[in-house]
């Protein structure tokens, strides 16, 4: 397929693999992060750790809805929760954070490569009608 060609092409030894853009893993970081609530939770626990029940008061949502975004935040790999006597304590997972933005940029790599190209095939059209 040409568009594997291309991403294949693109992508160096140090950058994410083909094979890791598509999988599951990169489904659920995405799924994960497609939610603002969840967003601003990585963003607060990123910055410092916190308890789910700290968590809970910063939001206009129910205990319970906001244990289940930090579930799917914990499913993804963003956050690590881990227990304290009563309290659970949520942390940043800066290397699934770092990973997505590896993603990212191998996304805005493909297009800057993709937009390359296109001029490279317009100024070759531009020179091959300025020769006639």
């Amino acid at each position: 397929m040409v568009v594997d060609s291309v991403i294949a092409d693109s992508v160096s030894a140090d950058s994410v693999s083909v094979d890791s853009v598509l999988d599951d893993e990169a489904g659920r970081i995405f799924h994960a992060l497609a939610d603002a609530t969840r967003r601003d939770i990585v963003a607060r626990v990123v910055q410092r750790e916190q308890s789910v029940s700290m968590l809970a008061a910063s939001y206009a949502m129910s205990f319970a809805a906001v244990q289940k975004h930090v579930a799917v935040l914990e499913r993804a790999s963003l956050v690590v929760k881990e227990r304290r006597g009563r309290e659970q304590i949520v942390r940043g997972n800066l290397e699934t954070v770092r990973k997505a933005s590896r993603l990212l940029q191998h996304f805005e790599d493909l297009w800057r490569y993709r937009d390359q190209s296109i001029s490279d095939i317009l100024s070759e059209d531009g020179e091959e009608g300025e020769s006639s």
